[in-house]
């Protein structure tokens, strides 16, 4: 696996642990969507959309929080990834397709479950 597909995985991962905002510009393709199931009704976020939805600042229980990359699977230009996020009394699990670009890997969409 090439190291360099974990970077906007990583950077994904900072937006959360931080509420920076920035972290996911890093990470997603302007052009990405966010996609699942929020208060029972699906939801689809343009990146600034879902951008808009960060502080700057963590969380009050990120102390408490985790994330794991649980698969990453690699086929030329493109991969899939699955991370799960431990974030209090949820648990998220986020599918995410990546493209590499010019300027390496980014995730191009994400689609999330939310376990309540």
């Amino acid at each position: 696996m090439e190291d360099a597909v974990l970077e906007p995985l990583r950077a994904y991962a900072r937006g959360h642990a931080t509420g920076d905002p920035a972290h996911f510009r890093d990470a997603f393709l302007p052009t990405a969507h966010i996609e699942g199931i929020r208060d029972d009704a699906f939801v689809s976020w343009r990146l600034d959309d879902y951008c808009a939805r960060f502080p700057g600042q963590p969380a009050p229980d990120e102390p408490t929080r985790s994330r794991r990359i649980e698969a990453i699977d690699v086929h030329g230009s493109v991969a899939t990834a699955t991370m799960t996020l431990w974030h209090g009394a949820e648990t998220f699990t986020d599918i995410f397709l990546l493209v590499r670009v010019d300027d390496g890997w980014r995730i191009a969409n994400k689609a999330y479950h939310r376990h309540a």
